[in-house]
């Protein structure tokens, strides 16, 4: 086996540190219902090291808080799974790192946990990069289809974090 994850995730993983090391670039992750599946993708690409530099799996909304900087009032008042608190956990991996750009991850994988306004399969995405103005948000929010079940709304969300990691 040369591969722990899946092969499309890796080959995926492999472009974008590619391009991100072509650039010039450094890159970090924050992930939440991810659970640590892009940083993993792309660490199984042997040199990676000099593009990725830091990865953080802030499951619980303590260790966004903790970790990441995210404020407390911000989870509060928009949830976990929001553009506000995808968006700080970003700008806290990117701060933290010393990366030049980070994306962060925060969703609902199922099967339970969905509610009428964020059902299962709702994954809010931002990207934070440095000297841009750090009040221009980068930010969407998508749905995936919850009839494949969790593993496949978190191989979905990765594919999706690492189109946002292309320079």
């Amino acid at each position: 086996m040369d591969y722990l994850l899946p092969p499309e995730l890796v080959e995926r993983a492999r472009e974008i540190l590619e391009r991100n090391r072509a650039a010039g670039r450094t890159i970090a992750l924050a992930e939440s219902c991810t659970g640590g599946l892009v940083s993993a993708a792309l660490t199984e690409i042997a040199g990676s090291s000099d593009v990725f530099l830091a990865g953080f799996v802030t499951y619980s909304n303590e260790a966004k808080m903790t970790a990441l900087k995210v404020n407390e009032d911000v989870v509060g008042m928009f949830g976990a799974v929001s553009i506000a608190t995808a968006w700080a956990m970003a700008r806290g991996a990117l701060t933290t790192s010393g990366a030049d750009v980070a994306v962060a991850i925060t969703g609902i994988a199922g099967p339970g946990g969905g509610t009428a306004s964020k059902p299962v399969g709702t994954v809010v995405f931002a990207r934070a990069e440095r000297d841009e103005d750090p009040d221009k948000v980068v930010a969407d929010t998508r749905l995936f289809d919850a009839a494949g079940g969790r593993a496949i709304i978190r191989l979905q969300a990765a594919l999706c974090a690492l189109e946002l990691l292309e320079p």
